[in-house]
């Protein structure tokens, strides 16, 4: 069982304040071979108007290292390897990428994660770990 990031718990919250029900902690992904990878969550929400269910598989990521564009890096190669695993075997679950605010206005503003952003490389939201609220989703 993979170790749990520290906003784990923040992150949890603030998808069930948000209306979404968390299906897996974590969400396994099972391979050939034996081999098994773990996305931190998976959620579901019922969509009210057309009373169909989304889902969501979220990876999260605290960006705690002394260099940001490591993390980053690391971030995207996890996330890329996720969502295409995600498309071969859980189709149906959309990837996001969960990380702080204030993560969000400095390394998804400036140049290499915007891009990411812009190219449509990365989904992702941002929460307030304080409330355990989420900000803002990004598609």
């Amino acid at each position: 069982m993979p170790r749990k990031d520290i906003y784990h718990m923040t992150v949890k919250n603030a998808l069930i304040k948000d209306g979404w029900t968390i299906t897996d902690d974590p969400l396994r992904i099972r391979l050939a071979r034996g081999r098994n990878l773990f996305v931190d969550l998976g959620a579901e929400r019922l969509i009210g108007a057309c009373k169909n269910t989304e889902y969501i598989a979220v990876e999260i990521k605290s960006f705690t290292r002394p260099s940001a564009m490591k993390d980053l890096e690391e971030a995207v190669g996890q996330f890329v390897l996720y969502y295409h695993l995600l498309k071969r075997y859980y189709p149906q679950y959309k990837l996001y990428l969960a990380v702080p605010e204030n993560i969000r206005k400095s390394i998804f503003e400036e140049e290499a994660g915007q891009t990411l952003v812009d190219n449509k490389i990365l989904s992702l939201f941002s929460f307030n770990p304080e409330n355990e609220e989420v900000i803002e989703w990004i598609y």
